[in-house]
């Protein structure tokens, strides 16, 4: 039975942050944007990830082609593609069996839409880095309260994704809440416009990794077209094409989202189940580790800033951190990191020594930020929920 998956209108959150759930993205150790109340890809700036299969379809399709002619729409006056956007699509005619005429009809139909370019545009300067202000927005009374009733509302629905997969419900609730306030923000922008105003004509010429990234996307979409998993031109979500409570782009539905409540369907507004099933799926394929805490309660090694590596991979171990002390328990072959919270303003840096399992939320917006203010929004709805 086909899969088919429901996103509905909402609400428009022109403030979305891109890198939400996806595939692939260029690692990040904090990000300078800060976000309101809904981040949006996990697709989010690019270098493709070899462990995510994600579809490549050429490193770059305009090689040779000017800056003007990036920026030109893929389909011309009289309803035909461009010659590279043609050649996009008889590639994913030869690499996804996708017929050129079901890619040109799509792309007929998706507008370019300015309001995404716009948000995507590099902003000018330098925005300081805050990690207090970051978190704040996010590990906040409100997001609390309705976290609270969130959970309240779900929680068998919650229990049974956490006693499956072995992510606490609490961190899925969080993830929701931020992502976009347990359902509240999902974003009302049509993704088939926005992917390919964005992976056609992306607003950084300096990015072009960055269209590129889009373009997959594009083609994940299409493919879940063809498959008959959703409607290209009618699915909404955010200005970076991000759907659902979960905020997963294309290739993630594709690849990580569950049936939760087995009706054979996947819909990622609307089913709890189906939400917090794909958000446990997409972190234990990411990594996450059955009862490993995100952060160790350690004293902090000597230096922790020169431990830093930057990655969304915990490559150092006990040893490393701490040479002259013995491992306890089983910590000896747990693979750690140093994760520095930078805040600019303040001229501060907080660090923590991080596990498997924060890394693997960090694969879901690749963020130090991001991760580590998820983690202390779970840890305020655990409290919130004991009183």
């Amino acid at each position: 039975m086909p899969i088919a998956v429901t996103i509905l209108r909402s609400c428009l959150l022109l403030t979305l942050l891109t890198g939400c759930a996806s595939p692939h993205s260029t690692p990040t150790t904090d990000t300078a944007v800060v976000p309101s109340s809904v981040s949006a890809p996990a697709s989010p700036a690019n270098t493709v990830n070899s462990d995510h299969r994600e579809l490549v379809i050429y490193e770059d399709l305009n090689a040779g082609s000017s800056s003007a002619a990036r920026r030109q729409p893929p389909v011309r006056a009289d309803g035909t593609l461009q010659p590279w956007a043609l050649e996009w699509a008889q590639a994913l005619e030869a690499q996804r069996q996708i017929p050129v005429a079901l890619t040109t009809s799509l792309l007929q139909q998706a507008k370019y839409n300015a309001t995404a370019a716009k948000l995507m545009a590099p902003s000018k300067g330098r925005i300081k880095k805050s990690w207090v202000t970051y978190r704040n927005r996010f590990v906040e009374p409100i997001r609390i309260r309705e976290g609270v009733t969130f959970w309240r509302n779900h929680a068998e629905t919650l229990a049974k994704a956490e006693q499956q997969y072995g992510v606490p419900a609490s961190i899925l609730v969080a993830i929701i809440g931020v992502e976009t306030l347990y359902g509240k923000y999902t974003g009302d922008f049509n993704v088939l416009e926005v992917l390919s105003t964005l992976g056609f004509s992306y607003p950084d010429d300096s990015r072009p990794e960055r269209g590129e990234l889009f373009r997959n996307q594009l083609a994940d979409l299409i493919y879940l077209h063809q498959a008959g998993i959703l409607d290209a031109s009618a699915v909404e979500g955010s200005f970076a094409g991000a759907m659902g409570l979960p905020q997963f782009m294309p290739g993630s539905l594709l690849r990580y989202a569950k049936d939760g409540d087995n009706n054979g369907n996947i819909n990622l507004h609307d089913s709890i189940a189906d939400v917090s099933a794909s958000i446990a799926n997409f972190l234990l394929e990411h990594g996450w580790v059955v009862g490993q805490p995100a952060f160790l309660d350690v004293p902090l090694p000597a230096q922790p800033g020169s431990l830093v590596t930057g990655g969304l991979e915990a490559t150092l171990n006990w040893s490393t951190l701490y040479p002259s002390q013995p491992a306890p328990g089983a910590l000896a072959s747990v693979p750690l990191g140093i994760v520095n919270l930078v805040d600019e303003p303040r001229g501060t840096v907080e660090y923590r020594v991080a596990t498997p399992s924060f890394f693997s939320i960090t694969h879901y917006n690749r963020s130090y930020f991001y991760a580590a203010s998820v983690v202390e929004l779970a840890n305020a709805l655990e409290a919130a929920m004991k009183k």
